[in-house]
């Protein structure tokens, strides 16, 4: 018997919250977004959702960053940047180096790659600032 997956107001919002930014967020976010509008709304029920939505394929993990995990509800294959300082997670959608890596580890190991996650690290534009801006008050 197969099963039918009821929608409910709260689940159609939780993954409304995460295709609708583009912070990359955490369950407490999409908790504290939400809660106002769904006063009943509890974190064990947005985590419930997160992992029913990733098994679904309708969002991905970007991975934990500074202690919680993060979301993305763009699925479409691209790479991410995440700046070590403030924690802030970009989308980088413009990177063709991705057909070209897939096909060239699939060439180089004899496999068949279907996809891959690449994630760079490192200082986001306002953190560099903002550590420049350290530097000069101190010098």
């Amino acid at each position: 018997m197969e099963r039918t997956t009821r929608y409910s107001k709260k689940r159609a919002d939780i993954l409304a919250a995460i295709r609708g930014t583009d912070c990359h967020p955490s369950a407490e976010w999409v908790y504290q977004t939400l809660k106002p509008n769904h006063p009943d709304l509890s974190l064990g029920t947005v985590y419930r959702n997160l992992v029913f939505f990733q098994e679904r394929g309708d969002i991905r993990s970007v991975g934990v960053i500074k202690g919680q995990e993060r979301f993305d509800g763009i699925t479409t294959p691209h790479s991410h940047f995440i700046c070590r300082h403030c924690g802030a997670v970009m989308d980088l959608s413009r990177t063709e180096l991705a057909s070209r890596i897939d096909r060239d580890v699939s060439e180089q190991y004899g496999l068949m790659v279907e996809h891959h996650e690449l994630t760079f690290h490192g200082l986001c534009p306002t953190c560099i600032h903002n550590q420049k801006h350290e530097e000069d008050v101190l010098s």
